[in-house]
């Protein structure tokens, strides 16, 4: 089963869970305030070959931008 990242609409918590890939586009239960969490893009995915974060586990976790153009990692 695959890992997807959740993002709380309620507290902004950002977590993961393992779930089927049938259940990949529902929402899932926030584990701090049971609020209701939508899917993100995974940073992982995200990531291009040659991107600072690519494999890295760069600060740039945190950052919601699917690329690094608009920051000071871009290039």
């Amino acid at each position: 089963m695959p890992i997807y990242e959740y993002s709380c609409s309620k507290c902004r918590l950002k977590f993961e869970v393992l779930r089927a890939m049938s259940q990949a586009g529902e929402d899932a239960p926030c584990p701090k305030c049971g609020g209701k969490a939508k899917r993100v893009p995974s940073l992982f995915s995200a990531s291009s070959e040659g991107s600072p974060v690519a494999g890295t586990g760069s600060s740039c976790s945190s950052c919601s931008a699917t690329t690094c153009d608009s920051c000071s990692l871009g290039g």
